[in-house]
């Protein structure tokens, strides 16, 4: 993506109001920066979940036995990063006391990431849900890339809860 047109979405990005989430209803709303899924946070979400099968955590038996010839991260970390990448893109909008996760309604693991890869996430805009008090149920379309890959890591669709800053109308 050219420099130029990466800064236009950001700065719209940057000014999506609850209003004006109608007129991005199918439009990207960003791309986040690149961040390396190494053996070192394969590990700590290993730790954090109790998940120590030998696939993400065992080096030497993954180059042996591992049809990837290297360890992998675990799918759920993969889907884990999908809310910070998001945050980092700013999909909840300025106005917006608090965005709160709502929820999955599809995902599906696609391509494994190898230990040392680097990952961003794209986010498209699917829909809202106008809710009571304002509130919003925005629908968002996640790709996680891998660099390198012409296949993604996983697609989700997420849903966020959008409460509104007091005196904010929603759309």
């Amino acid at each position: 993506m050219l420099p130029q047109l990466r800064m236009i979405e950001e700065e719209t990005v940057s000014n999506l109001t609850l209003a004006g989430l109608n007129e991005m209803v199918g439009r990207e709303l960003g791309i986040s920066g690149w961040v390396a899924i190494d053996q070192a946070r394969i590990d700590a979400f290993a730790s954090c979940t109790g998940d120590h099968q030998w696939i993400h955590v065992d080096v030497e038996r993954a180059k042996r036995e591992s049809p990837f010839r290297r360890p992998v991260a675990h799918g759920y970390l993969t889907l884990a990063m999908v809310a910070p990448l998001a945050m980092e893109i700013g999909v909840i909008p300025r106005d917006a006391a608090a965005g709160l996760n709502y929820g999955i309604d599809k995902v599906r693991f696609l391509a494994p990431v190898p230990a040392g890869a680097r990952v961003r996430l794209r986010v498209v805009l699917a829909g809202i849900e106008p809710k009571d008090a304002g509130q919003v149920i925005m629908r968002t379309q996640n790709t996680l890339e891998v660099e390198g890959s012409d296949k993604p890591a996983l697609v989700a669709e997420t849903l966020a809860l959008l409460i509104p800053a007091a005196g904010v109308r929603g759309p």
